[in-house]
């Protein structure tokens, strides 16, 4: 178990389960396929389980009245999704849509009060993995409102380097094909001025194209745009 544990979980959230805790959760857990396009749940959805992602990916969303759509989080394997606030009857505040044809775990709230109440170290690692959740609730809020959109895009690029990131030389590809759309929705920015600014980011020779695929070639000055402060990589990532 514990090399399926480090397989699927090399990104994930969950790496602050110790391996028995871990596979507690495994145990509770209701495999569920979901294909592409579907969802885990709807904003305003009543919140009562978490869901592990074993395979695929899963984007956090949050709607205007205007129908705009900001990307919050993006999910992969080994990260566990939901509310976390589960002892408490409340709605979901994001919507979990579906971006690959994924494999997910499903842990009912009130399994998971069961293992927190028989087992205080399990109730140690939730609280671990609940801290993560508000960290980087917390850097989010800071990319959007400190430094502009332009240390907003940064650092988002420096997330997804984090995240989807393979090195080669002093060089990062990115790889996965984000879209100037993707981005204008993880900073809350339209798309022309995602454009003008990344156009701007190529000029400086801060970063590239490849295949479709955007290389990180200067990543000191990413991180002098957005101020970086160095988090963990638990909690810089997309």
């Amino acid at each position: 178990m514990k090399e399926y544990h480090n397989a699927i979980e090399a990104h994930g959230n969950t790496k602050c389960f110790s391996e028995q805790n871990f596979n507690r959760l495994l145990v509770t857990m209701k495999e569920r396929t979901v294909p592409e396009g579907s969802h885990l749940f709807w904003e305003g959805d009543y919140s009562d389980k978490l869901f592990y992602i074993k395979r695929g990916r899963v984007k956090l969303t949050k709607s205007t009245d205007e129908g705009k759509e900001l990307i919050l989080y993006m999910y992969q394997a080994g990260d566990m999704v939901g509310q976390a606030d589960p002892f408490f009857s409340t709605k979901h505040s994001f919507t979990a849509e579906v971006i690959e044809d994924s494999e997910v775990g499903v842990i009912e709230h009130k399994d998971l009060e069961i293992l927190i109440c028989q087992h205080c170290d399990f109730a140690i690692d939730f609280m671990k993995w609940m801290g993560i959740h508000h960290r980087l609730t917390q850097t989010k809020f800071r990319d959007l409102m400190m430094y502009g959109k332009p240390g907003a895009l940064c650092s988002t690029l420096i997330r997804l380097g984090n995240t989807y990131g393979e090195k080669s030389g002093e060089n990062i590809l990115i790889n996965k094909k984000i879209t100037h759309t993707d981005l204008s929705n993880m900073i809350g920015a339209t798309r022309e001025s995602v454009n003008r600014m990344l156009s701007d980011l190529r000029k400086k020779d801060a970063v590239e194209y490849e295949n479709g695929m955007i290389v990180i070639k200067d990543l000191g000055m990413l991180q002098e745009i957005c101020h970086c402060e160095m988090c963990p990589g638990e909690i810089c990532r997309i």
